[in-house]
């Protein structure tokens, strides 16, 4: 009897075939709209391999409910939607997909900055609805990237690419992390430093670093408090990483001027937040990975990394190496 694999979301028919040559395949039928909890706390007791999405919360209650499920594939490189602890403790092997998506995410990064800086959105609109009347010589000024700091909160991958292309605009780059990098200092002319002095003294702040317990809330009033008044706060890592109350209010009272949001801490986000109410705060819904080329590339890698656990063949991106030694639900 073949194993059972269910999938959270309509995926392209060329991942669900491949996944198909081995395994029974069954899919939640909806592109647009995220599986409802009872249907998905359903068909978690059936299934051997869980295919999901960021927009799945996959916490104790429902891993409790598997049956016979030995592997949550989740189509993304952040996997703070999923109970690693609990999974281990089944006996359940969690992978996500990264590496793959490191270049788009990047060019989104830097394109997010740019049109930030440019305020690039507000001036379409103020274009398109038929505002724009004479030449002026202050009329919708941005802030200048060629020559600015950039800071980065994380040095990983996408870090690391967005530094080769802040160096192709010229700007001086310095980087904050848990872990000092100083091969990677020297070869991409980059400067570490401590939180609040990168904080201190740069004019664009990139978000790049995972969120954990420990990076909630990592960027809050205390920390807006120190940076410069033509600061340009960037996040394309995760929502909750930056407090969004202390976002707004440091805008409102000109502590910054202004931000590009990719992420937040709860999504969607709704229509009346008052972050999009703002017209020096740059929004786009969670689309830093979102070419075609790569969101194929995650699909493939998250429906190969499930293949390849329940056929007992080695994977590369198993966040839990130790869920071997968990006790298998039963």
């Amino acid at each position: 009897m073949k194993k059972r694999i269910y999938i959270t979301r309509k995926i392209p028919g060329e991942i669900k075939s491949l996944l198909e040559q081995d395994f029974t395949v069954d899919m939640w039928h909806e592109e647009h709209i995220p599986i409802p909890k009872n249907i998905l706390k359903e068909k978690i007791t059936q299934c051997d391999g869980l295919f999901c999405l960021l927009t799945e919360e996959i916490d104790a209650k429902l891993i409790e409910h598997a049956k016979s499920l030995k592997v949550i594939s989740n189509m993304a490189v952040g996997f703070n939607n999923i109970d690693v602890e609990t999974a281990t403790k089944y006996g359940i092997a969690v992978t996500n997909t990264p590496g793959v998506l490191t270049e788009t995410t990047a060019d989104l990064t830097f394109a997010l900055l740019m049109a930030t800086a440019r305020r690039i959105p507000e001036a379409e609109q103020y274009l398109r609805s038929g505002k724009w009347e004479t030449w002026s010589p202050m009329l919708l000024t941005g802030q200048d990237i060629w020559g600015a700091t950039l800071g980065l909160i994380g040095l990983g991958r996408i870090g690391t690419a967005v530094v080769k292309r802040a160096k192709g605009f010229g700007m001086n780059v310095m980087y904050t992390s848990r872990t000092q990098k100083p091969e990677v200092e020297e070869q991409l002319d980059i400067t570490y430093k401590r939180l609040e002095d990168l904080l201190q003294q740069s004019d664009f702040i990139c978000v790049m670093t995972p969120y954990t317990k420990e990076t909630e809330n990592l960027i809050s009033t205390e920390q807006f408090n120190l940076m410069k008044k033509n600061a340009i706060l960037i996040n394309t890592a995760r929502g909750g990483i930056v407090n969004e109350q202390a976002l707004v209010e440091a805008i409102q009272t000109k502590k910054i001027w202004g931000a590009g949001l990719d992420v937040f801490a709860s999504e969607p986000i709704s229509k009346d937040d008052r972050l999009l109410q703002l017209p020096n705060v740059v929004t786009l819904p969670h689309i830093g990975s979102a070419s075609i080329q790569t969101r194929m590339r995650m699909a493939k890698l998250a429906a190969e990394n499930i293949k390849k656990v329940l056929l007992g063949e080695d994977c590369d991106y198993i966040l839990n190496p130790d869920f071997k030694n968990g006790a298998t639900s039963t």
